[in-house]
């Protein structure tokens, strides 16, 4: 399914002018046009996922293989010293596109990017009160 007024829908499927890196049946990878660094990539499911909740396991293999694929060209042609993959997912954790999407993000030693968080130091018993909410009786999941 496309939504008509999801811009990132139009945009994976044409209706917009893109700078294309790569499509295939499934996916457009365009580049950013307001990127972190150079060589910014956003890979766009042809199809409307608001999230990674509603993607189906075979969009999400298929979108993460395309993603190290790309990961590897970009490393090649760019000469990039990383690669950031950030995949946010509700507007708390930043999205503010609500179609699925994977940022492809090259880092480059003193770009000047502080894409991360701040570690938290939670106690013991805190991380075990997180896991027994997540797992209850269960060792793990």
């Amino acid at each position: 399914m496309k939504k008509d007024d999801c811009i990132f829908c139009r945009i994976a499927n044409g209706g917009i002018p893109s700078r294309t890196l790569c499509e295939n049946a499934r996916f457009r990878v365009i580049l950013d046009l307001g990127p972190a660094t150079k060589g910014h990539a956003l890979i766009l499911p042809k199809e409307h996922f608001s999230d990674l909740f509603e993607l189906p396991e075979d969009w999400c293999r298929d979108a993460f293989a395309l993603a190290g694929e790309m990961a590897s060209v970009l490393k090649e042609k760019l000469g990039c010293d990383g690669l950031n993959l950030v995949q946010n997912n509700g507007e708390a954790a930043g999205q503010t596109v609500s179609h699925f999407h994977i940022h492809l993000i090259p880092r480059y030693r003193a770009d000047g990017q502080t894409i991360g968080w701040k570690p938290g130091s939670p106690s013991p018993e805190e991380l075990d009160g997180v896991r027994a909410q997540i797992c209850g009786e269960n060792q793990a999941l």
